[in-house]
């Protein structure tokens, strides 16, 4: 399975939800502004559905989450929001997608190139590496709380394309439309999830070791870190127990 999914496994477990929820509401506020564009009604608009399920599911007031959604349609004055993607490559030559939400172009674009750079790194033009990603929708479920037959039936018959187990999680993986259905699917079903997006999946893993290995999670790290960046996805793979250790 991919780097970026064990990346996201170990992070969940590191993190406080406490000490992180600030910056998560500042993103999926953000998310919530840039889906409402495209109308504000939740019922025919899949993102804005999917971005206050998120919201919803971190505990973020009502308030919150319709201001959002006023800003987003016009109806309330707020900084315009800009979404850019960042390719480019880290240590040993793996692919970086990062994806940001942004009120300052030019101050965000020499952020993420500073931090590509500190860190072996290099931000490439675009479509440089975007090829090597497909956009699906990826839900993680810890091991122990599905069996494989359970999520067969379950994930598969709501529309699941794969089902995969990366040593730690089974790694559900749809067509992005199939996303809602199917996990509103794992759900009802009783099952809990680690996490549920539509994510940039690479088609390819890159394995790196040692200095390399250091090197991007530092990256990765440092990305994720920054006020815009909404997702960083890689198709970086590393060994588990060097992970563990790494990220530790």
């Amino acid at each position: 399975m991919s780097g970026h999914s064990k990346w996201a496994t170990i992070k969940h477990k590191k993190a406080a939800l406490d000490a992180k929820r600030g910056k998560s509401f500042t993103r999926i506020i953000k998310e919530i502004n840039i889906a409402a564009r495209n109308g504000g009604d939740p019922d025919v608009n899949a993102r804005l559905r999917t971005a206050i399920a998120t919201a919803k599911a971190v505990s973020m007031p009502a308030d919150n989450i319709k201001k959002a959604i006023l800003r987003g349609t016009g109806e309330l004055e707020g900084g315009q929001i800009e979404e850019v993607t960042f390719e480019g490559y880290g240590p040993g030559g793996a692919a970086v997608l990062v994806e940001v939400a942004t009120d300052n172009r030019n101050r965000t674009v020499s952020e993420i190139r500073h931090a590509f750079g500190k860190h072996g790194g290099n931000l490439g033009e675009q479509n440089s590496v975007g090829w090597m990603f497909e956009r699906k929708s990826q839900i993680l479920i810890e091991l122990d709380k599905a069996t494989e037959d359970q999520l067969m039936d379950v994930a598969l018959e709501a529309g699941a394309d794969d089902l995969r187990n990366d040593g730690a999680h089974w790694d559900v993986i749809s067509a992005p439309e199939a996303h809602e259905a199917v996990l509103g699917a794992i759900h009802k079903a009783g099952i809990a999830t680690v996490s549920a997006q539509v994510a940039k999946i690479p088609k390819n893993l890159i394995k790196l070791t040692g200095k390399n290995a250091a090197g991007m999670l530092r990256l990765i790290e440092a990305l994720e870190d920054h006020e815009d960046v909404q997702n960083v996805f890689s198709n970086f793979d590393i060994d588990e127990k060097e992970l563990e250790a790494l990220a530790g």
